[in-house]
């Protein structure tokens, strides 16, 4: 049962979306076939609050780059044995997937990866709290466009270098770039023409560069699963951070 603070929380949160809809970058567009999940930023990781598992609550958080989703173990027993689950989205949608079961050690109780959204296309606005599940594509208009082959991935510009960093909502970093020793540093990072400064990044031994909601935030991001598309635009709300 959600607590009454919840229920306002969550409606103070449609009514920001809908007083900031004029300044979106496709505000003058149709609305498309669409459905939109509220969620919290806890450690600087998007979990999903208004979303049901087999009509259960629990602590699910968005990983944009994971291939599979993973439900906990202990999450699983109390549902009971089954192949597959339902994701209810609200709005009368619900989605069919078949997680890995694995032990989260109290993370939370899922990670929605993007096996969930299929060929489909998400939305995610850090600043009004809301994921939006796109079943018609991406409003491409003033946006910052990259095409992805693999896992979903942007070209940013580190000391002035192109640098291909797949775009990660499970990192709660700015930006981990791959280094055999792992630690901290500090960069001069740019993402779509947008100069960030010198920035506190990580270092770890990874493939590939990974850039996290510290700076994704900053952003209006959107993922189109299908087309292979990742648009951002710079949300002028968040200028100020």
């Amino acid at each position: 049962m959600y607590s009454k603070s919840t229920v306002i929380a969550t409606a103070l949160v449609a009514l920001f979306c809908a007083a900031c809809a004029g300044m979106l970058p496709w505000h003058d567009e149709p609305v498309a076939t669409e459905v939109n999940a509220a969620f919290t930023i806890e450690n600087n990781l998007l979990f999903l609050s208004t979303l049901r598992i087999e009509n259960r609550t629990g602590r699910f958080f968005f990983a944009s780059a994971a291939a599979h989703s993973v439900i906990d173990s202990g999450f699983a027993a109390a549902i009971g044995p089954r192949r597959a689950y339902e994701l209810d989205l609200g709005q009368k949608e619900a989605i069919r997937f078949t997680p890995v079961v694995l032990g989260l050690g109290g993370t939370g109780d899922a990670i929605l990866g993007a096996d969930v959204f299929g060929n489909r296309a998400i939305s995610i606005d850090y600043r009004a709290g809301l994921l939006t599940y796109q079943k018609e594509g991406i409003h491409p208009e003033g946006m910052a466009l990259f095409r992805y082959s693999g896992d979903p991935a942007i070209t940013i510009a580190v000391d002035g270098r192109n640098v291909p960093a797949i775009v990660d909502t499970a990192s709660p970093d700015t930006v981990v770039l791959p280094r055999a020793n792992p630690g901290r540093g500090t960069a001069r990072v740019n993402v779509a023409g947008s100069d960030f400064g010198s920035v506190d990044v990580g270092y770890a031994n990874i493939p590939r560069a990974r850039i996290g909601n510290r700076l994704l935030s900053r952003f209006l991001v959107t993922i189109d699963y299908g087309q292979h598309v990742i648009g951002l635009w710079r949300d002028p709300r968040t200028a100020a951070r």
